[in-house]
């Protein structure tokens, strides 16, 4: 009777704890829900941790495509910023897809897909909070990619069951034993366990690092069975696949309780998962489900990267549409011909309430300006905005048309301490990887260069400029080059269009109006701020007058 009523107590808490969980994922979906509804068509909020970063390369490492945006290119222009101010995914999966995406800039006009897609998202926003709370359950509490560990499954140790087995079939042998000498089969049966339980924790250590990688197949896995019940028409194709391809990992999830219930991947504190652990620790249960699972997962690789790969597309395109609300107005969808890269008032997706400038140019441009005048901020404005068309195929601006490119840029370069380069070598291995990349097939490149060569003296700088940019002109480059060398812009007026951006000094301050303008700069702004910042007037007046005497007559006085 005390057993029967101690049975009784521990079904009720188990009851009690598994209502109680229900009780919490409501709460938490309706908290989701009322969030997503408040934010929709705003910048994402979310502040990242040093290490949120870690995982998103994985996708991308393991799906190379023709041409992808290098890390020189990548850095000099923030895109992990750019990917942060974009970022509305929810799972890990949806993450690494979107990071794909920037970093692969389609080389064929092949969105309508995704435009369809997207519109459908931004235009219903049940359906697309539905999709959401799915993804919220796959979630991204993983620090490295699921890439990193199905690269780590490579290394688990023995996954034979054999031992497993021959132990479970010693006990069977031990416990009919017992009917016939009860005190050797029982000791028989407490000796089998305890060498079963000792060798337990120490198998398990081993394997415990591999747990996360199944525990986020697992979710990815009920993803796609959450789907399977969403009946959205617009994406009916990809929920079909996805069925299809979950079928095959029936074997994988049924019965993953046995291994997954109680780990710190998914711990609950139900006491018959405490009261399941020591049986596991006898027989071994959890280590023969480990290894069926991993066996599972290693001839299904292709697999579960084709899952992965829509949802993540799927969410990804979710971040597209929620990205393009919060600009509601202020972008454009890109057009693809060839001939000038033409942007209408165009701007910086990262600077709140940035200056918007419109460009049309089938030869390159080479702008001048003082420092701080807008010349770098409008080089990124125009590379991210032709990464962001090629990618997710939205552009921040009016209008947009420009041919399909491999797009690199040369900015924020810094010594290479460690490989003993100066920053003049830096500079010019960073160029030539872009000329080199010109002799390479595929669509044309377009790149930004910010202070040509400024790691030299100012005639070689001049010379080796000159040369360099001649040479990206008359080898189909679209190039984008800033200096401060005014006398490239006569030496190069018939290979590039002439641009400035200027500032306005007045005798306490220095404004600047962002606006870009043609032709070479005329103002010399820099000498001004010396006395705006107090030098004495002597410096001034004498550094103006031998500048101005240098461009009157050619030499320095």
């Amino acid at each position: 009777m005390e057993a029967l009523i101690l049975l009784a107590v521990l079904a009720g808490i188990c009851l009690i704890a598994y209502l109680l969980g229900l009780r919490d994922k409501k709460i938490q979906e309706k908290y989701l829900i009322k969030k997503l509804k408040d934010t929709f068509g705003q910048a994402p909020k979310r502040e990242y941790k040093p290490d949120d970063l870690d995982h998103l390369q994985g996708y991308y490492s393991k799906h190379k495509e023709e041409f992808q945006i290098d890390d020189t290119t990548w850095n000099d222009l923030n895109m992990d910023g750019v990917f942060a101010r974009m970022n509305y995914c929810l799972s890990a999966s949806g993450e690494e897809y979107l990071y794909y995406m920037l970093r692969s800039p389609k080389q064929k006009d092949d969105f309508d897909k995704l435009e369809q897609h997207v519109d459908f998202f931004m235009n219903n926003d049940e359906e697309r909070r539905k999709c959401q709370l799915i993804y919220s359950n796959i979630g991204r509490r993983i620090r490295y990619s699921i890439y990193d560990y199905i690269g780590y499954l490579d290394n688990v140790p023995n996954v034979s069951n054999t031992r497993h087995f021959l132990m479970i079939a010693l006990m069977a042998v031990a416990i009919g034993l017992m009917f016939v000498n009860f005190t050797v089969g029982f000791l028989s049966l407490v000796a089998l366990s305890l060498i079963n339980i000792i060798n337990y924790f120490g198998i398990k250590n081993e394997i415990e690092p591999y747990l996360a990688s199944f525990a986020y197949i697992l979710r990815v896995i009920y993803a796609t069975e959450y789907f399977e019940k969403v009946k959205i028409s617009e994406i009916s194709e990809d929920i079909d696949k996805l069925t299809s391809l979950s079928k095959k990992f029936r074997s994988f999830t049924r019965g993953s309780f046995i291994l997954m219930g109680n780990s710190k991947y998914n711990t609950t504190g139900n006491p018959l998962e405490i009261i399941m652990e020591y049986f596991k620790m006898a027989l071994h249960l959890d280590l023969i489900k480990f290894n069926n699972m991993y066996k599972q997962v290693m001839d299904k690789k292709d697999d579960l990267d084709e899952i992965i790969t829509i949802l993540g597309r799927l969410e990804a395109e979710i971040s597209i549409a929620c990205f393009r609300k919060s600009f509601d107005g202020g972008y454009c969808i890109p057009e693809f011909a060839e001939g000038n890269y033409a942007g209408e008032e165009l701007y910086h997706p990262l600077i709140v309430d940035a200056v918007a400038n419109s460009i049309d140019t089938g030869k390159g441009l080479l702008i001048t300006g003082s420092n701080a005048s807008g010349k770098s901020t409008f080089l990124k404005t125009c590379a991210i905005n032709a990464v962001m068309a090629q990618s997710i195929h939205t552009v921040l601006g009016k209008n947009y048309k420009a041919p399909i490119y491999r797009i690199y840029s040369s900015m924020a370069l810094k010594d290479d301490i460690f490989g003993g380069d100066s920053y003049y070598i830096v500079e010019i291995k960073s160029i030539k990887r872009i000329l080199d990349a010109n002799k390479e097939k595929g669509a044309p490149v377009l790149c930004f260069v910010d202070e040509v060569l400024r790691g030299t003296n100012t005639v070689e700088r001049i010379a080796a400029s000159t040369q360099i940019l001649k040479c990206c002109a008359d080898n189909g480059v679209m190039c984008f080059a800033a200096t401060h060398d005014i006398e490239l812009t006569s030496l190069l007026k018939n290979e590039f269009d002439i641009y400035h951006f200027e500032g306005n000094v007045t005798d306490n301050d220095v404004q600047f109006d962002y606006q870009i303008k043609e032709g070479p700069a005329t103002t010399r702004n820099a000498i001004k701020l010396l006395s705006v910042l107090g030098y004495d007037k002597t410096i001034v007046d004498d550094a103006q007058n031998l500048a101005e005497h240098f461009l009157k007559d050619g030499v320095w006085a």
